[in-house]
């Protein structure tokens, strides 16, 4: 399938799902701030975005049990997690992206709602949700604590009573490589969160665009939450890793 004319420059996480949807090829660079830079082969990304359920990691596999109701997916990629709730448990499901071919690749693979928007620019009615999901490490997405919070509470309502925010993180202490360590103590002196890193994705000739990806421990996920309208009702913590699950329940009293 040919790559359409109007995907951006930009968008090079698009473009890089895009090529394994129709080719089965791709790969994927993670650029952070102060240089470091992550590869992942296909075998890892972008395979990791068409992944079944049984191929996901182990605490999104139990996570996932507690979606319900109408449910919004936020940075669903190429719609692994929408379409696994709207095809095998009946959900209503929303996923949302900023990235246009992402968008076009999960409506090809099935999804049937979508909508190219950006996390920070949501916008429903009250109680439009009973269920978010955040997986893939897309607590990340919130960017920073002041963000986090602000955005919390834009979700709290837009939900539900007794409304669940599913997502999963990955605690950035958990690693004894020099270069993050140091990249921890950059941000310390900048006053930024240790787990706060400033990243862009790379794929070919394509650079997404520079942004603000925060990795919390489940203690600074506690601490984040407070005064948002949410508690943490549980973690679900992996054996074999920094990855855990985060179940956040609205606080209706």
């Amino acid at each position: 399938m040919e790559r359409p004319h109007a995907a951006g420059p930009t968008d090079a996480f698009g473009h890089e799902v895009w090529d394994y949807f129709t080719k089965r090829q791709g790969w994927e660079v993670i650029e952070r701030d102060d240089g470091y830079i992550d590869p992942y082969p296909s075998n890892v990304a972008p395979r990791l975005y068409f992944a079944p359920f049984k191929d996901w990691p182990e605490v999104e596999r139990k996570g996932i049990r507690f979606a319900k109701g109408r449910v919004l997916d936020v940075g669903c990629g190429a719609g692994r997690v929408a379409i696994y709730l709207q095809r095998y448990k009946g959900l209503d499901v929303l996923g949302i992206d900023n990235s246009p071919l992402a968008i076009r690749v999960s409506r090809a693979r099935g999804l049937r709602k979508t909508r190219l928007i950006a996390f920070e620019d949501i916008d429903f009615g009250p109680g439009s949700f009973d269920s978010i999901v955040m997986f893939g490490n897309n607590f990340g997405l919130f960017g920073s604590r002041s963000r986090a919070k602000r955005l919390l509470r834009k979700l709290f309502t837009m939900t539900s009573p007794g409304a669940v925010l599913i997502c999963d993180s990955a605690d950035p202490y958990k690693t004894s490589n020099p270069d993050h360590l140091r990249y921890h103590k950059r941000n310390r002196a900048r006053g930024r969160m240790p787990g706060q890193v400033r990243i862009r994705v790379r794929y070919l000739s394509y650079a997404g665009r520079w942004f603000d990806y925060l990795l919390v421990s489940p203690d600074e996920m506690k601490e984040i939450v407070l005064g948002t309208g949410w508690r943490i009702d549980r973690f679900i913590r992996s054996r074999k890793g920094p990855l855990y699950i985060g179940i956040l329940r609205r606080t209706d009293r």
